[in-house]
């Protein structure tokens, strides 16, 4: 396989595939589209993550202290009535069991990630707020991404607020997480990035990106999904290797999204996959 060959072959996918994929800290080996707009699905939630570990690193929350766990949100858009979740749209029982009471925000961070829980995700942005989000995009140099709103907040997106994502800037926010880890980064402290790095290395969804990969090979991935739109985005760690990042963004046909995402394959995942395996096979010499 060559660049040109994957390229060849995912212009007749219909619709919209871009693509990054390089080593850390390097310039990219290819990209396809890779500032092209999309909508982020549950992308976004790595910038959410990082927010806030940014705050509890200045000390303005405390990442194991309890917080109540409520189903009622401040809409993105002024004016506008407070919006909910439907526990049918979210991919994570545990979350609900606890409303009504409390829970600590770290492991809210931990659902939103490793079970992508749209439920955590609000609750998480609720207490570090949405400029804190677009301070994360910022410091990783985004060009194309926004985080403009919470999920399910139907009177924002009406109001077409929107949460976007690009393949390159979820290389460039995870790129950052990565390197962080082991020099002082961007977005916060090495602890604080390997903290980050763990929790996403403990991804439960992988349908896509990891599909493509050996078993046992270790990803810090996060993946995305709605109707019409299936993203993959991670950090490869191969024992063979150094270190690359690969980030698959698909608006297509393709993807129907299924109920929520577990186990569910659909043709984008499998073309996600597929990109992965190539990527994985030309490992040496990117």
């Amino acid at each position: 396989m060559t660049w040109d060959d994957l390229d060849a072959h995912l212009d007749r996918v219909p619709g919209t595939v871009s693509a990054y994929v390089g080593r850390l800290d390097a310039p990219p080996t290819w990209t396809r589209h890779a500032d092209a707009a999309h909508y982020a699905a549950s992308t976004m939630k790595v910038a959410v993550l990082a927010a806030l570990h940014r705050a509890a690193e200045a000390g303005s929350l405390e990442l194991d202290a309890p917080v109540p766990i409520v189903n009622e949100f401040d809409s993105a858009q002024p004016g506008a009535p407070r919006f909910s979740c439907a526990q049918h749209y979210d991919n994570d029982d545990a979350v609900w069991d606890r409303l009504g009471g409390t829970a600590p925000l770290r492991w809210l961070a931990d659902r939103m990630i490793v079970r992508s829980s749209n439920l955590a995700t609000n609750l998480v942005i609720g207490h570090v707020g949405l400029p804190a989000v677009a301070e994360v995009w910022a410091l990783t140099g985004a060009r194309t991404s926004v985080t403009g709103r919470g999920i399910e907040d139907f009177a924002a997106r009406e109001a077409g607020i929107t949460n976007a994502v690009s393949a390159a800037d979820l290389a460039a926010l995870l790129g950052a997480l990565a390197t962080g880890a082991t020099t002082p980064g961007r977005l916060a402290s090495p602890a604080g990035c390997t903290a980050m790095v763990d929790v996403l290395l403990a991804q439960e969804h992988r349908e896509d990106l990891a599909a493509g990969l050996p078993e046992g090979t270790r990803i810090a991935h996060k993946n995305g999904w709605v109707s019409g739109v299936r993203h993959g985005a991670g950090v490869v760690l191969p024992d063979d290797a150094p270190p690359y990042l690969i980030a698959v963004c698909t608006t297509t046909d393709l993807a129907d999204g299924g109920p929520s995402g577990d186990g569910v394959e659909d043709d984008a995942c499998r073309l996600i996959a597929n990109v992965s395996a190539q990527v994985w096979a030309a490992r040496h010499q990117l």
